[in-house]
């Protein structure tokens, strides 16, 4: 019987080696799967190299990870805002190693993993640094810079919900970067608020086909200042 759910975050981050490529789904704070980064910070795995969109929030989720010194490099498009300054101490230090990625980039390179395609030529970046050191070439009357896919260890993503086989559906803009990032991983991690029973989820609605998921936890649905969700029962 195929049954993807573990107890515990510390079960379902276990085994996660020094060294390894972890993709951490959000944007912004928009699904960030924090208690799944909590546990991996338990697990005490290091020299890891994180891909997401940003490069952390606050002192919380993927910036509290950054601030535990483990991380040896983060790939990323949009690494500093208005909050951002663990990232900008550690960077400014010479501590944390930056890829910087044209958004827009660093989605196709996590789908490429996905899809299995060796690498792709994207106009994205051409003429400006992010393309030094790259092969470029000039088709159809336009330039191109030739760009590889980003593959991971880990995936750690955030659903709203999922089934014992592991399919997912997401809430809104939660969904951003998780879907590519399962297909790109060698085991995908999910957290979801709500575990359906077989047949609950509408197949024309999951996003996320069990196939790509290892293990889903189930955790609490936490209140807002603003009064917005309730602790889940």
């Amino acid at each position: 019987m195929i049954n993807k759910i573990a107890d515990t975050i510390d079960a379902a981050v276990a085994g996660v080696a020094d060294g390894a490529t972890v993709m951490i789904g959000g944007f912004g704070t928009s699904g960030i799967p924090n208690e799944l980064i909590d546990g991996l910070i338990e697990q005490g795995a290091k020299d890891l190299t994180v891909v997401n969109n940003n490069a952390g929030n606050g002192d919380i989720g993927l910036a509290a990870l950054l601030k535990t010194g483990r991380v040896r490099k983060i790939i990323c498009s949009f690494p500093r805002q208005a909050d951002s300054h663990v990232f900008d101490a550690l960077y400014r230090s010479g501590k944390l190693e930056l890829e910087l990625v044209s958004q827009g980039n660093l989605a196709e390179r996590i789908r490429a993993a996905g899809a299995g395609i060796g690498a792709f030529f994207t106009p994205a970046g051409f003429g400006t640094d992010l393309a030094k050191g790259k092969e470029c070439r000039h088709i159809n009357g336009k330039d191109y810079v030739l760009e590889y896919p980003i593959y991971g260890d880990l995936a750690l993503i955030k659903a709203e919900r999922g089934d014992r086989w592991g399919n997912l559906l997401y809430r809104k803009a939660a969904r951003n970067f998780g879907p590519v990032m399962a297909t790109a991983c060698k085991r995908t991690v999910a957290s979801v608020y709500e575990i359906a029973e077989l047949g609950d989820l509408n197949p024309e609605h999951i996003v996320t086909p069990g196939i790509f998921v290892h293990q889903i936890v189930r955790i609490e649905r936490q209140a807002t200042q603003a009064g917005g969700f309730k602790k889940a029962a």
